[in-house]
């Protein structure tokens, strides 16, 4: 606590730094006045910068796109034929801010009804992937490449992988997660642009727009083809070792 002549004093010590900071502020005026600058910029608001491409880049100069924006965007979407025969659109679930991103290739019967990615009997496969990870769906985004139910659970078709695959970008972009991870084949070729299988692409680190990406098999073969599930899981634990890593 100040004794009673240090209080007499701080008024006068204020005084003086306050004389002090205005003349700093008026040399540099003047510096700016001789250099031509006849008015200063206001910052702008966050909401006011443009936005950030899909690639990350842009530093301090643009603002990460949310997922509430790209889901406005996309609407009741009517951009390819799938949009005419499904029940709901599968945007996608989980945490905006996830460190780990799930891509699958379309949604099913069940997702088609519920409008969540992955809640049939390969979703619940999925939630038990992920709990020998230590996560959650809460913590992790699922998503995937198309998001309208394609008739017979067939794969998309060209024209509806270019209408729908912008936005999945958009999506990623939004949250810049540590890793990705591509579940199955069709996922995996669509993000890596590699028509490899997906028995070879598996196992191996590549990228998609600088993000760290992880191939494995979908749990859906994994149902049909329990023996694979050694292989997955070699790939799931190379992911906890990639977000282990991250966050030292």
């Amino acid at each position: 606590m100040p004794s009673r002549g240090e209080s007499k004093d701080m008024p006068q010590k204020l005084y003086r730094e306050w004389r002090e900071a205005a003349g700093q502020m008026r040399s540099l005026l003047q510096e700016l006045q001789d250099l031509g600058v006849d008015e200063l910029g206001r910052v702008p608001r966050p909401e006011e910068l443009p936005l950030c491409p899909v690639d990350g880049s842009g530093g301090d100069l643009c603002r990460p796109e949310t997922l509430e924006e790209i889901r406005t965007d996309l609407g009741e979407c009517q951009r390819c034929p799938l949009a005419r025969g499904r029940t709901r659109l599968v945007f996608g679930c989980g945490s905006a801010t996830a460190r780990l991103v799930l891509v699958g290739e379309g949604p099913g019967r069940e997702e088609d009804l519920q409008g969540i990615p992955f809640v049939g009997e390969a979703g619940r496969l999925l939630d038990r992937m992920l709990f020998a990870m230590g996560l959650s769906r809460d913590e992790v985004y699922i998503c995937n490449v198309v998001k309208c139910r394609p008739p017979g659970n067939r794969d998309p078709a060209p024209p509806e992988i270019a209408a729908c695959e912008p936005f999945l970008a958009r999506q990623l972009a939004a949250i810049r997660p540590r890793v990705i991870l591509a579940l199955g084949r069709f996922a995996a070729q669509t993000l890596l642009q590699d028509d490899a299988p997906v028995s070879r692409l598996r196992g191996h680190w590549r990228s998609y727009q600088g993000l760290p990406l992880m191939s494995t098999y979908h749990p859906a073969f994994l149902l049909r083809n329990p023996a694979a599930k050694r292989e997955a899981w070699e790939d799931l634990k190379q992911v906890m070792l990639r977000l282990r890593q991250s966050d030292g």
